[in-house]
């Protein structure tokens, strides 16, 4: 035997779960949530529904309990997570693309000597100043000065998109 509850229940569903779900989607902004804000309050309504059923107009009573917990769940939300439209995380532009730029920057740097290929990993890489430079590498700034003139002029012209060519040897840094 089923609760005559359960029936007028079932009954007030059938007759208004439609324009509540609109509401709830409308409200939320999403399908989903939707559902699930108009679920919640039709769970809430259900255990309160002989008070509810007696009202003037219990559609209204049971959009004003959706309402209610949509700004709750806001408020809960506001103080611990945040919605965002795009991930911060997630990555701009051709990442295959980039790999291979920084592979291709990396190539570049092993045709430089050694000498020349830290000062610059040094000071553009590793941000460092001219006197910090030359303190690591044991040499003064005037030194790391021309090591770094020197392998940016000989890295444009690796790295020079308009130029595929190889290189000879003689227009490299050594």
């Amino acid at each position: 035997m089923t609760d005559p509850r359960d029936d007028e229940f079932t009954d007030f569903v059938a007759d208004h779960g439609a324009r509540l779900l609109r509401t709830a989607c409308l409200v939320t902004g999403d399908r989903h949530l939707g559902e699930d804000l108009l679920q919640t309050a039709l769970a809430k309504a259900y255990g309160s529904w002989p008070r509810i059923r007696r009202a003037d107009h219990p559609a209204a009573y049971v959009r004003r309990i959706m309402i209610n917990t949509h700004l709750s769940w806001l408020r809960r939300l506001a103080n611990t997570e945040r919605v965002l439209e795009t991930f911060p995380d997630a990555g701009e532009g051709d990442m295959q693309a980039a790999h291979a730029e920084r592979d291709e920057t990396r190539r570049a740097l092993l045709e430089l000597s050694p000498r020349v290929r830290t000062a610059v990993v040094l000071r553009y890489f590793d941000d460092l100043s001219e006197a910090e430079t030359a303190q690591l590498m044991g040499c003064s700034r005037s030194t790391v000065n021309n090591h770094v003139t020197r392998g940016l002029a000989a890295l444009r012209v690796l790295l020079d998109p308009a130029d595929d060519r190889p290189q000879p040897l003689s227009r490299r840094t050594r």
